[in-house]
């Protein structure tokens, strides 16, 4: 048995995945130690150990169930998501205007960050059994997108923009997994401007228009709602190549950038460790992306590949975002650095979506 178990880690295990989750992980750690001293709850890097503690447990236990058996529960899952969505718009917490959280002691609990792997696991089952492998229409994403339709609104409703546009995102990448005819590409697109005027007025509260009017014009409100956006913007630029050392963040000691433990974290190690630090980061997460493609297509069925391109979609976006608005490419929405922001939802649900990557990629070669 030992020998088998030393073969199994040896020739299954991935270990570039490994590596690649543990670097980034300890590398944010590390950085929001950095940001400890001006922070309002100074051990958050501490509390940020136990939960990469914990969701590495949880990414074990996943890895080590083969991922068909999820396959079968499926909808469960994605039931149980939903519900508890709905849970937390009736007993949730609410921060700052948002009622995401459940209250778990001193900690919180955010259904949403769960919802995306499990939103994943849904759509892989569905398309595992859908007998249509290539030309799809418009038509053919009615389930589909209604799955994913659902936790759009309900996040939408705590309010949360960020999540809810990632959760489409996901949706849209696997979809153009499927390899949709460039009609429904094109009906798509339509529908997708068609819809804008309606989001807008609808559907996001005055101040995400107000920071999406900020985007559109930095220089109009920079002591409100461009706030953000410009304090980051100048961190970045004065970090130049190498960066201004450990701890030496002047935009973050100095307290003109808000949230740097949570949207933020980027821009405090962009200062502190300039281009080439910031260049390591994103080297890691590129990475990470390709290296989930590369586990998709060696993938022994269509759940996997599925899951694989998943969870790949939620890094890249989640990491595209992020650095887009942290840099002043995209508006500020509030997601999150994979793996990098602090964050006990977070890390725990990216953790646990590393866990199927792992799971996909050491069963490749079973049958």
């Amino acid at each position: 048995m030992p020998r088998i178990l030393e073969r199994r880690l040896r020739d299954d295990f991935d270990w570039p995945l490994f590596l690649a989750t543990l670097l980034i992980a300890l590398t944010g750690i590390v950085n929001l130690y950095s940001t400890a001293s001006i922070s309002a709850v100074q051990d958050r890097y501490i509390t940020q150990i136990y939960w990469v503690a914990v969701g590495a447990v949880g990414a074990l236990i996943v890895a080590a169930i083969d991922y068909r058996h999820y396959e079968r529960y499926g909808y469960i899952f994605y039931a149980l998501g939903n519900i508890l969505l709905v849970a937390v718009l009736i007993f949730g917490r609410e921060v700052k205007g948002s009622q995401r959280w459940f209250g778990v002691g001193g900690y919180g609990f955010q259904p949403s960050e769960l919802m995306k792997i499990l939103l994943v696991i849904a759509l892989a089952k569905y398309l595992h059994h859908d007998p249509k492998y290539e030309g799809r229409t418009v038509k053919d994403l009615l389930i589909p997108g209604l799955m994913t339709l659902v936790p759009v609104i309900l996040i939408l409703r705590q309010p949360d923009l960020g999540t809810s546009l990632l959760i489409f995102l996901i949706f849209t990448s696997i979809m153009l997994l499927t390899r949709l005819k460039p009609r429904s590409l094109i009906t798509l697109g339509i529908i997708a401007i068609l819809a804008m005027p309606l989001t807008w007025t609808y559907l996001l509260q005055p101040y995400q228009r107000a920071r999406i009017v900020s985007f559109m014009n930095p220089e109009e409100d920079k002591l409100g709602s461009g706030w953000h956006a410009y304090q980051s913007i100048v961190a970045i630029g004065s970090g130049r190549w190498t960066g201004k050392g450990f701890t030496k963040s002047t935009q973050n000691q100095y307290r003109f950038l808000p949230e740097q433990n949570t949207d933020f974290p980027f821009t405090v190690f962009s200062e502190e460790r300039g281009f080439l630090g910031a260049l390591l980061i994103l080297s890691l997460y590129c990475f990470m992306i390709l290296w989930s493609i590369r586990i998709a297509s060696q993938a022994r069925d269509r759940f996997g590949a599925v899951i694989s391109i998943g969870i790949g979609s939620i890094f890249f976006w989640q990491v595209l975002i992020n650095i887009g608005m942290v840099t002043g490419l995209l508006p500020v929405v509030g997601v999150t650095l994979p793996l990098f922001s602090y964050g006990g939802s977070s890390t725990l649900s990216m953790l646990l979506g590393v866990g199927l990557l792992m799971n996909v990629s050491m069963r490749r070669f079973h049958h």
